[in-house]
């Protein structure tokens, strides 16, 4: 497990950005955190990144929000209100397995829904605008965008 340091929210796009960079057609991003500390804003940065307009919000009550007219599709997923029931059924293994790159949020809800490779964010709130993420990538795709993302924030 990597760390990094967010001491505000410039910080917290500088990291997207460097994130959007190594993504590719099927990467999975998975963020863990409290409420509010700052999952969609990180989303909506790394969108950016991918050169998709509009407004980026939250999928809570929708579960799925798709964008397409960036590099790559975005598929932004909130598993929060998933907890008691699980993914099954609901065909997010089109999205996992698709041709664009899968955001999660509450991941921890779908975990045993998660077959493939990917990279888990967990976001620690420290402060009034000041987070740790703890990075964790599962596979070789996952640890390659560990690798990608502490030595691209090294520069």
């Amino acid at each position: 497990m990597q760390t990094i340091t967010w001491k505000n929210e410039s910080e917290t796009e500088k990291t997207a950005k460097q994130l959007a960079q190594l993504l590719e057609s099927g990467d999975v991003i998975c963020l863990e955190g409290d409420l509010g500390a700052g999952k969609t804003t990180f989303t909506r940065y790394l969108a950016r990144a991918l050169g998709i307009e509009g407004n980026i919000k939250s999928p809570t009550f929708t579960i799925m929000r798709e964008y397409q007219s960036g590099h790559l599709p975005l598929y932004h997923m909130d598993a929060y209100r998933l907890e008691q029931t699980g993914a099954e059924g609901l065909g997010i293994e089109e999205y996992l397995e698709g041709d664009g790159v899968c955001v999660i949020e509450w991941p921890q809800y779908i975990k045993e829904d998660l077959e493939g490779d990917y990279l888990w964010i967990s976001i620690e709130k420290q402060g009034p605008e000041g987070r740790i993420l703890s990075l964790t990538g599962r596979g070789k795709r996952g640890e390659e965008l560990v690798e990608g993302l502490i030595g691209g924030m090294a520069k």
